[in-house]
């Protein structure tokens, strides 16, 4: 596979570093301490191809790896982003279908995954997704044993359990994309509705990133203000099922993107590549994404990762954010817990 190469020009090889630049006077050596971020997308289709465009434009990354199965697509996905180079920040772009490529990544997003042959049932294509991960986390634990995994294959967070036991990374070192998005579509709609910006509203879907996923209605706050508290004090009515009908919406709208247009990419793209401005800038912000849930919230059934609002950083997970819950929420996170649990007990894991 074609890498990109620096100080060389033509298909020779011609080195004209030295005769273009020439180095000051009593120059020292570049210093040793690691300044370079290195980040590596495994899986070159439209979600991760998604995601890496997002990097680049954002500058997140000196060095960006793309890891794939299909070699001609990999080095075309390559190639038209290499052609980019004059509209984007300087990052050097490599593709290989060897893992080994990824050595000394700082962070490593697995978007690779199986899709779903019709008349297949979830549980065999959750089996046939555990065994492809058997073949993607291995390798990156071995030539980045300090990275972190971020993983956004669907179901993201059984596969983030499945990374986690595969890589024996510590569980901070292993995150999923979990509820980020759905987050973010849940605050479109409440911003929509009030309009209002979106980043001016927090809310949160967390759990399961599926159909058992719970909306923390009891915790929206726009511009700093309670809603559900405010409507109380201000005597205005509404009505359970109104809040419900908007999470159903957060819910059913990848499937209508996906009917509309065939897949997802550009809102998981700037979700994951947020992710990865948070923990490679070390930025502590609160993002709702797939974690070790275990002894939150009363989730006690067993080692289970699902989506809780956690505090990113350089060191991965630094932190579960202690958000109120009422009684009927922490339920639902049980259930939701439980949702999993029952899922991984079929796989055998």
């Amino acid at each position: 596979m074609h890498k990109s190469t620096s100080g060389s020009l033509g298909p020779s090889g011609l080195d004209l570093t030295q005769a273009f630049f020439k180095p000051i006077s009593g120059a020292a050596s570049p210093s040793s301490i690691k300044r370079h971020t290195k980040i590596s997308v495994i899986g070159a289709g439209n979600v991760g191809m998604a995601i890496a465009q997002t990097i680049l434009t954002q500058d997140l990354a000196d060095e960006l790896v793309l890891v794939d199965a299909k070699p001609e697509k990999l080095r075309g996905e390559m190639l038209d982003l290499q052609h980019a180079a004059a509209f984007l920040p300087r990052t050097k772009i490599i593709a290989d279908v060897d893992y080994a490529v990824t050595h000394g990544s700082d962070l490593c997003i697995v978007t690779a995954g199986a899709r779903q042959i019709p008349g297949e049932s979830r549980l065999n294509l959750l089996h046939r997704n555990v065994a492809l991960f058997r073949n993607v986390i291995p390798p990156l634990a071995k030539y980045s044993p300090d990275t972190i995994l971020l993983i956004v294959s669907n179901p993201v967070d059984i596969l983030t359990y499945v990374a986690w036991k595969l890589s024996g990374f510590p569980s901070n070192r292993v995150v999923g994309s979990g509820t980020n998005l759905d987050s973010s579509r849940f605050r479109f709609l409440i911003a929509d509705h009030l309009d209002v910006n979106a980043q001016d509203v927090q809310a949160y879907i967390v759990g399961e990133h599926g159909d058992s996923s719970v909306a923390l209605w009891s915790s929206i706050s726009v511009g700093g203000v309670p809603v559900l508290s405010f409507l109380d004090k201000q005597e205005i009515a509404y009505e359970k099922e109104t809040l419900e009908s908007i999470h159903k919406v957060v819910i059913d709208s990848a499937y209508e993107v996906i009917s509309l247009k065939g897949y997802t990419s550009w809102a998981i793209g700037y979700s994951v590549a947020a992710l990865a401005w948070s923990i490679l800038r070390d930025q502590r912000k609160i993002h709702p994404v797939s974690v070790l849930a275990k002894g939150f919230y009363g989730v006690d059934g067993g080692d289970v990762f699902l989506s809780l609002p956690a505090q990113l950083g350089r060191g991965g997970v630094l932190g579960v954010t202690n958000v109120h819950l009422t009684d009927e929420e922490t339920q639902r996170l049980r259930d939701s817990a439980n949702t999993i649990l029952e899922q991984l007990s079929q796989l055998g894991l």
